[in-house]
C-alpha cells in the first residue's frame, strides 16, 4: 500500500564523461600551429558588401556584425538591401572572425575539404568547379566546451556558470542545388569567376573552384571562394576508413570516410584544443546557450533542427538525447 501523501523518489542523473589518454598527443599531431593560422588569416579577403571592393581594414555593421563595407556611403546605398535581414546579436566581434581563422586552418579545411567533395557530388560530374559552379553551406555555432555544460542546457537539470567557455562547432554541411534552390546572385557569382580564373592562372587549371557560404543561427553569412586541391580529391576517391577507438574500453572500430564523418572529425579535433591553439573558443552568449536549452525542449526552429541534425550525427550525444525521452 502506497501513502497518498508520499511521493515516488525523484531519479538523480549523474553525467559521467571520460577523454581518450590519446586525445591531447593526436590532437598536437595533427593540429595547425597558432602562428600559421596567424599568417594565412591575414591572406583572407573580405570585400564591401556594396561595390565588392576588397578590405584591408572592413567596417562591419554595428547591430548584425554579418555585413561590411569600404565606407559609409556604401553602406547607406546598401542599407534598403540590408535592413530586412538585420537585427541585433550580442557578440562584438561578429562571425567574421571565426570564419577567418576557420578557413586559415589547414587541418580544419582539408576535411571540409572532403566533406564538400562528398555533399556536393565532385567526384560524379567533372563540370562542377569547371564550367559550372558548386557552392557548399556550412552551418557554425557556438557550443560549451565542456559536454557537460552542454548536457545542463539541454537538459536544463543543473546551474549554469553566467561566463560559459564556448568554442566554434560546425552543425551541418549542405549543398546548393541549382535545380531547387535560387540561382546565385550576381556578387557570387562573380566571386566564383574571379576565383576560377586567378587559380587557372596560378596554374592550377586542373582543380575545382567553388564556394562555401558559412552561416550561423543569426542567419548572417559570409561567402567564400575554394580552391579543392587534386591531392584531397585523391583522399576522397579512396575512402579510406577513419579509425575510432573508444574512451572507456579501448576497443577500436571504423567509421566510414563520408560526409558526416569528416564534420565529426572536425568538431573532436576543434573540442580537443584545451589551449585555444586553434582560436575558435569564446564566451558563449545567452543566444548560444538559447538555442541547446530549445533544442533540448523540442522546439521547432531551424536553429534547433540544425542542431539537433548534428546530435542525431554524431556518437558524443547519444546518451544526453536518450536521458530526454
Amino acid at each position: 500500500m502506497t501513502d497518498a501523501n508520499t511521493h515516488p523518489p525523484t531519479r538523480e542523473i549523474v553525467h559521467v564523461h571520460v577523454t581518450h589518454p590519446d586525445r591531447d598527443d593526436l590532437f598536437r599531431i595533427a593540429a595547425t600551429p597558432s602562428d600559421l593560422i596567424k599568417k594565412n588569416v591575414k591572406t583572407f579577403g573580405v570585400q564591401c558588401t556594396q561595390c565588392q571592393k576588397t578590405l584591408d581594414k572592413p567596417l562591419k555593421c554595428s547591430k548584425c556584425k554579418g555585413v561590411w563595407y569600404c565606407s559609409k556611403e556604401c553602406q547607406k546605398k546598401h542599407w534598403p538591401a540590408h535592413k530586412p535581414a538585420c537585427h541585433d546579436v550580442e557578440r562584438s566581434s561578429g562571425a567574421l572572425k571565426f570564419v577567418r581563422t576557420f578557413f586559415a586552418n589547414i587541418t580544419l579545411m582539408m576535411f571540409l575539404k572532403v566533406a564538400i567533395i562528398y555533399d556536393c557530388g565532385l567526384l560524379d560530374n567533372s563540370r562542377l568547379g569547371f564550367d559550372v559552379p558548386f557552392m557548399a553551406r556550412v552551418d557554425i555555432a557556438i557550443e560549451p566546451t565542456d559536454i557537460l555544460d552542454f548536457a545542463g542546457l539541454y537538459l536544463n537539470n543543473r546551474p549554469i556558470a553566467e561566463k560559459l567557455k564556448g568554442m566554434v562547432q560546425v552543425n551541418t554541411v549542405s549543398a546548393w542545388d541549382p535545380n531547387t534552390h535560387p540561382p546565385l546572385t550576381p556578387t557570387r557569382l562573380r566571386l566564383w569567376q574571379d576565383a576560377r580564373a586567378q587559380s587557372t592562372a596560378a596554374g592550377y587549371g586542373k582543380d575545382p573552384v567553388g564556394l562555401i557560404e558559412f552561416l550561423n543561427y543569426t542567419e548572417n553569412s559570409t561567402t567564400v571562394a575554394v580552391h579543392i586541391a587534386s591531392s584531397i580529391i585523391a583522399v576522397a576517391r579512396k575512402r579510406e576508413p577513419f579509425l575510432c577507438s573508444s574512451a572507456l574500453t579501448g576497443n577500436q572500430s571504423q567509421k566510414p570516410m563520408d560526409s558526416a564523418t569528416c564534420t565529426e572529425y572536425i568538431n573532436l579535433h576543434i573540442r580537443a584544443d584545451e589551449q585555444n591553439q586553434l582560436l575558435l573558443r569564446t564566451v558563449m552568449t545567452e543566444q548560444d546557450k538559447e538555442v541547446i536549452r530549445a533544442a533540448g525542449r523540442n522546439e521547432d526552429s531551424l536553429p534547433v533542427s540544425l542542431l539537433n541534425y548534428k546530435m542525431q550525427r554524431e556518437l558524443l550525444y547519444a546518451n544526453i538525447m536518450n536521458l530526454r525521452r
